[in-house]
């Protein structure tokens, strides 16, 4: 059963996304107890949902007071492979994903990053990445730890900044070699250490992507995006900062290759829902306009064993080619370890 999801979900097309999107709403409505629950309470009969914008999310809070679990009805049981879990700040309720196909979370993020950046083994990855490192459960260090060995680059790693001195400057060290090599290299870190680094350390990186992930974590005040980035571009010499999007209740990832314009992989898809009215969803092309501004909800078809359909509490702008901005928290939700606060 996971082999036949795997390959309808990581070979979809524009043209039959939707048609995928209500098979899995389906599929999960029938064997996703929490999920049935929440329909059944809204009064939402699935046979009835004709179309993506017509499909109820599930609030994303959802995962810090419920295991979100889709069962497969040949199998028996669910069994997770892995517990993520949200870094989340000081005294805060932290979200958890059972993944129950770890190999389905891998193929979705490699994938994903291939398709935007290329084969990975032509790039040095290194991950900064301290506060999730400590906590040993992040889906992001799973990731950036997964990517770090299919670079099979022998610089590729993470580096820790404790003690800041000894760690930032063997990073600046190993960076400046792999530039005067010419090396592509992918720094990817959290916004706080990425601002740390970048006031320690200055040179040109013409060789190197960098990547934040957002966070500051209570250990800097928080910034717009255009701030951070032009610290991090007048740092390091480059014309852009990128940035990946994803979170703990997802297994995939929107990049941005700059200007914080971030894109989804084929079997990813954001919409926007009303801010007074949750359950009004719309998408630019239904509406024919240039671009629709409203909080995020996400279709993660990759998610088929625990809720493909999530209401976010982030605060966006989605334009027509489907690209999105991510402008802000909603009023009163938590800040998430990886949030990065842009209005």
């Amino acid at each position: 059963m996971s082999l036949q999801w795997n390959d309808k979900v990581f070979g979809v097309k524009e043209e039959n996304f939707e048609a995928l999107a209500l098979e899995v709403f389906r599929f999960q409505a029938e064997n996703n107890p929490v999920y049935s629950d929440f329909l059944k309470a809204l009064k939402v009969e699935p046979a009835r949902v004709s179309q993506i914008t017509q499909i109820p999310f599930l609030p994303v809070r959802f995962f810090k007071s419920h295991e979100i679990k889709t069962t497969d009805p040949i199998a028996i049981g669910f069994e997770a492979q892995a517990v993520f879990e949200s870094s989340g700040t000081t005294g805060s309720v932290n979200s958890r994903h059972f993944v129950k196909d770890l190999l389905l979370y891998e193929e979705s993020f490699t994938k994903g990053f291939e398709l935007t950046y290329g084969p990975i083994n032509q790039y040095c990855i290194i991950g900064l990445l301290p506060s999730y490192l400590e906590k040993g459960n992040s889906s992001l260090v799973y990731m950036v730890d997964k990517l770090v060995r299919l670079s099979e680059h022998p610089q590729s790693g993470f580096y820790l900044n404790d003690p800041i001195a000894i760690g930032f400057e063997q990073l600046a060290v190993v960076l400046q070699e792999l530039e005067k090599r010419k090396q592509p290299t992918l720094l990817i870190g959290v916004t706080f250490a990425l601002l740390d680094f970048a006031e320690r350390f200055s040179f040109s990186l013409e060789h190197a992507i960098v990547m934040e992930t957002g966070g500051m974590k209570g250990r800097r005040k928080e910034m717009i995006r255009p701030e951070v980035h032009e610290k991090l571009k007048n740092a390091f010499a480059v014309p852009v900062i990128h940035s990946e999007y994803g979170m703990t209740e997802l297994l995939s990832q929107a990049y941005s290759k700059g200007d914080g314009i971030f894109n989804c992989p084929s079997w990813m898809k954001v919409l926007m829902r009303d801010e007074e009215d949750p359950f009004l969803v719309s998408m630019p092309r239904f509406q024919t306009v240039a671009s629709i501004s409203g909080t995020i909800n996400i279709i993660d078809l990759a998610n088929i064993w625990s809720c493909s359909f999530i209401a976010t509490d982030d605060v966006g702008k989605l334009n027509a080619d489907e690209s999105f901005e991510v402008l802000g928290r909603v009023d009163g939700s938590d800040l998430r370890g990886c949030s990065l606060m842009v209005v």
